[in-house]
């Protein structure tokens, strides 16, 4: 089970990395999105797949007498959804105004800060 979540991980990351490297804004945003799933993933991972006893300690005990799950993974990935899906939509926001603004979503065509009429600026002091 570790092995298939390992390669469908690496899956995402390759489709994230693909997707940002793209001159097209929405493509950069869902590479965003994907690379913040992979992200979660790979740190969901780590606590372990397998079904383990639940992270209780008994009354008589000092401390567990079986394996248990982690739950430390969980939590960081419950916090980890949390601050993606409100990067995600700050991005959205983002795109969309620009989009509305440049009409556009191509990187190259964004040029309002660098026009291609004017000269280059000067390359050597």
């Amino acid at each position: 089970m570790e092995t298939a979540i390992a390669i469908m991980t690496g899956v995402f990351f390759a489709t994230a990395f693909y997707l940002m490297l793209s001159r097209h804004i929405i493509r950069i945003l869902l590479g965003v999105a994907i690379l913040g799933n992979a992200v979660n993933l790979t740190i969901f991972t780590t606590g372990r797949i397998t079904r383990e006893v639940p992270p209780i300690i008994p009354d008589h005990a000092a401390m567990p007498e079986v394996a248990i799950a982690n739950p430390l993974p969980q939590a960081l990935v419950l916090t980890a959804i949390v601050i993606s899906f409100s990067f995600f939509a700050f991005l959205l926001v983002l795109v969309f105004r620009s989009y509305q603004e440049l009409g556009t979503d191509d990187t190259d065509e964004m040029r309002d800060a660098e026009p291609r009429d004017e000269p280059a600026p000067p390359l050597g002091y």
